[in-house]
């Protein structure tokens, strides 16, 4: 049994009632709830608020997701009934969050529901591929090895996007360290060079360090006018980025954007043939592969060319000559998969495209941090001396005047 959270309205009065009511899942709820005379509104789990189940705040770490799968895996293939290798894994499990996920898809396998029908009630959790690997292994009697393709896939794509966010850290940690340098010259040093030139009467001071100065305090005065703007700036480029419109145009820039270009197109490049070489080996049908894929890569630029692919294939035409001239699709992946397709080996021919590009994203990360570190530092230098020169020169100009004395 179950502890369910619901919200009902009383028809007689119409007003809402908000309790629990123990029950063995929401289908058994909802009816006790009837024959009390009450209809509900909403029937769930734990607390509805911010930090809801299927929230943002609430997602599952991937090690617990790999450890799930791993497990289920292990326990199915030893002939356990799938709804007790279910509450076995649920009581391993270390998250509170992902334990209450876990007895809810129990609860719904137990009224009838198919184990893939289940855990998509959580698309947060379980994205497409899994579900589409879950349902395949279903169909062909074997969910066990499924799982296990599961972990591994989950690790791989996991390990990637690990390397390429090492790769953007990088630079994001040098930007800030410039601007606080910046700031704290802007802020502290230049002031100080004024204050010594109003001493020495007649004295003026060089353009460059006039316009540093008035820049200086423009930040001093309104500062929190500028923080004020950059917090608009981050939280409407990040609403405007969920937009279709904002995804297209940042997910187009990270394939064009030079130096990281290279680094997301061999990204994707290694999850869609991962990801495709885990659901072919599953027995999934092509044309499901490729809509699953779409989905997974994750940039709506290879999600559109994926698409296109689908209706040729659709059409007749083979994967290969589908993905031929695509100009988001690497040449390579292509060509392997033609020879996959002849040989009868389309499985390994997309885990051995997945392994060269995961290694290809490896020494593009090593590339980007060896052509930032001195680009980075070139403008630094730069800004040093720029701010530097606006610092010092005014003291030579008063050393040349006489109006200092050394």
């Amino acid at each position: 049994m179950l502890t369910y959270h619901y919200i009902a309205r009383n028809p007689s009065s119409g007003e809402k009632v908000k309790a629990t009511i123990q029950a063995e899942n929401e289908l058994a709820a909802a009816k006790s709830l009837r024959k009390e005379g009450l209809v509900p509104l909403d029937i769930y789990t734990g607390s509805k608020n911010i930090f809801d189940l299927n929230g943002k705040l609430q997602r599952i770490n991937v090690k617990d997701k790999v450890l799930f799968s791993r497990q289920l895996s292990t326990l199915i293939n030893a002939g356990l009934p799938i709804i007790q290798a279910l509450r076995s894994v649920g009581e391993q499990t270390t998250s509170k969050h992902f334990k209450v996920i876990i007895n809810e898809i129990v609860a719904n396998v137990e009224a009838g529901s198919a184990l893939s029908v289940a855990m998509s009630k959580y698309p947060k959790v379980f994205n497409q591929v899994y579900i589409a690997l879950i349902q395949a292994g279903e169909t062909s009697g074997t969910l066990d090895t499924t799982l296990e393709r599961l972990a591994v896939q989950q690790e791989k794509d996991a390990d990637v996007m690990g390397k390429v966010r090492g790769a953007m850290i990088y630079p994001v940690i040098v930007l800030c360290v410039m601007l606080a340098v910046v700031a704290f010259m802007l802020i502290k040093v230049l002031p100080q060079v004024q204050i010594l030139y109003t001493t020495f009467p007649g004295a003026t001071l060089p353009i460059e360090t006039k316009l540093l100065l008035d820049a200086s305090h423009l930040v001093i005065k309104y500062w929190w006018l500028f923080l004020l703007i950059i917090v608009i700036l981050v939280i409407v480029s990040s609403r405007w980025g969920r937009t279709p419109t904002g995804k297209r145009f940042f997910d187009n820039l990270k394939l064009h954007a030079w130096p990281v270009n290279s680094l997301f197109e061999k990204m994707y490049m290694a999850r869609f043939a991962r990801t495709a070489s885990t659901l072919v080996g599953s027995g999934v049908p092509i044309i499901r592969v490729l809509e699953v894929t779409a989905q997974a890569v994750n940039n709506v630029v290879v999600e559109d060319a994926i698409k296109r692919a689908i209706e040729k294939v659709k059409g007749g035409k083979a994967l290969s000559d589908a993905l031929q001239g695509e100009p988001s699709f690497l040449e390579l992946v292509p060509n392997m998969l033609r020879i996959g397709e002849q040989s009868g080996s389309m499985e390994q021919m997309l885990a051995k495209v997945a392994d060269y590009y995961e290694r290809e994203v490896d020494d593009a990360v090593k590339n980007i941090s060896t052509i930032i570190e001195p680009v980075m530092m070139i403008v630094l230098g730069v800004m040093a001396l720029i701010i530097v020169a606006a610092v010092l020169l005014p003291i030579y100009g008063l050393a040349g005047s006489g109006n200092i004395q050394f």
